[in-house]
């Protein structure tokens, strides 16, 4: 029994030294070396969403929602279950052995006896040695998975953090349209006050009054849906936080002009940097998932050898169960040989070998994705700037033409309806320019998740 064991333990040894899994080599990513129109700036993007944050409101509202996101939970609990599930296929490649104590009476009526037998006992349960590689190849593409699924955390958790940050940045956005509006409306109510009383002294005409009434009505308009769009702002920011944010933590108007730091991007800036991507690092760990996949069915194609086998003592008295002479045992090794199965096995071979194509595709996929991600959001960035200069500049020219108009109105020279054409440029510049400072803000949140949290 002994030499046995050593000879089957030897064989072990010789198991998975074959490895019928295609050697992996990464694709070339099917995209530019680089992104053309990518342009220096102050600093490189930092790895860390903390530093990434210049505004400490926000940053303690993305603390909460990563405690609280239930997407976010949903993930993480993913991660323990493919952890799981690779040591389940891990231990595979160990045998499994399992002790039993047992006491059996049994009556024969045709003798009126009662025998008594007792066993204890130690089965090696079926083992399958590895010499093909096929429990190794499971074991590996269980381990690739578990990886994807870490790399699907990552990605998670870093869209939440851009998710969080545009979600607060927008409700900023729109607190600071709804004070402006709401300063509008005093103005033009103002406005309208004093053209009233010009009517009344018969220095304007119905017509400027109605002109003067309407913007009045247009801003409570306004008024109205701000306020319900600041409260939908809140309420999809809890969504994603995962708890109510509390009144302290929320922006004020104008928190749009400094929520971030300069998202800073180097020259030239190499497309290598998409393979540090969560996404991209997800789809690759599939890739060779894929593969490993390909190598264990490969493998049941070829002969297995199994064994079955146990030690142990049995006696009809309990007293000498562990005497001399009661040891038993047994071995049953057993060779399988594929002979005939319809092309079943040849079927799954060519199943996986199109699944690994598909993985291929897919990581191109998410490669060019990514790709495009990025070049995007460099193509917008490219002229923000200059947008951002002009845009300050029409306001600032808009509120010069307003002041210089109404004055003029109180001095009799001017028009009311002067008053109100320069008074609804205004207020569009100024809407314009918010618009702006948040696809500014906005922008920078985005190439911080499309370059995979840090291009570093």
């Amino acid at each position: 029994m002994m030499r046995t064991l050593l000879a089957l333990a030897a064989a072990a040894t010789l198991a998975g030294c074959v490895n019928l899994a295609p050697t992996y080599e990464r694709p070339a990513a099917p995209v530019p070396h680089r992104w053309t129109g990518a342009t220096a700036a102050a600093a490189p993007l930092p790895a860390d969403w903390q530093a990434f944050i210049a505004d400490e409101r926000l940053r303690q509202v993305i603390a909460s929602s990563l405690q609280n996101n239930r997407d976010l939970r949903v993930a993480v609990l993913n991660i323990e279950q493919a952890r799981a599930r690779y040591r389940i296929a891990r231990a595979d490649a160990y045998p499994t052995a399992e002790g039993s104590v047992a006491a059996t009476r049994q009556h024969s009526a045709s003798s009126d006896t009662t025998t008594t037998q007792y066993t204890a006992g130690l089965a090696l349960n079926r083992y399958e040695f590895d010499f093909f590689g096929k429990v190794r190849n499971l074991g590996d593409a269980a381990l690739q998975d578990f990886f994807a699924v870490e790399e699907n955390r990552r990605a998670t958790q870093l869209a939440l953090v851009a998710e969080v940050a545009t979600a607060w940045l927008t409700l900023a956005a729109d607190t600071e349209r709804l004070q402006l509006v709401r300063d509008t409306l005093a103005n033009q109510e103002t406005a309208y006050d004093l053209v009233r009383r010009t009517r009344e002294l018969g220095g304007a005409s119905g017509l400027a009054l109605a002109q003067a009434r309407t913007t009045v009505e247009s801003a409570r308009v306004d008024v109205g849906t701000y306020t319900s769009r600041v409260a939908q702002d809140r309420n999809a920011l809890d969504l994603l936080v995962g708890a109510p944010v509390p009144g302290t933590l929320l922006p004020e108007a104008g928190a749009t002009a400094a929520a971030s730091l300069l998202v800073g991007v180097p020259a030239d800036l190499p497309s290598e940097v998409l393979l540090r991507r969560p996404d991209v690092l997800a789809a690759e760990h599939q890739l060779r998932a894929a593969n490993a996949n390909v190598g264990a069915v490969r493998a049941t194609r070829f002969p297995s050898i199994a064994l079955t086998a146990s030690v142990g003592t049995q006696s009809s008295s309990l007293s000498d169960l562990f005497g001399r002479g009661t040891g038993v045992w047994s071995l049953v090794p057993q060779i399988d040989i594929p002979l005939f199965d319809a092309g079943v096995r040849r079927a799954n071979v060519q199943v996986s070998e199109v699944q690994l194509k598909v993985a291929v595709a897919n990581y191109e996929r998410t490669v060019q994705a990514a790709f495009r991600d990025v070049a995007d959001a460099l193509a917008d960035r490219a002229t923000l700037a200059d947008r951002l200069a002009a845009q300050d500049a029409l306001v600032e020219a808009s509120q010069r033409a307003y002041d210089l108009s109404n004055a003029l109105f109180k001095n009799g020279a001017s028009s009311s309806l002067d008053v109100l054409v320069s008074q609804r440029s205004l207020y569009a510049a100024q809407q314009s320019a918010i618009t702006l400072r948040l696809a500014e803000q906005t922008n920078r949140v985005a190439l911080y998740r499309v370059l995979g949290g840090g291009a570093d």
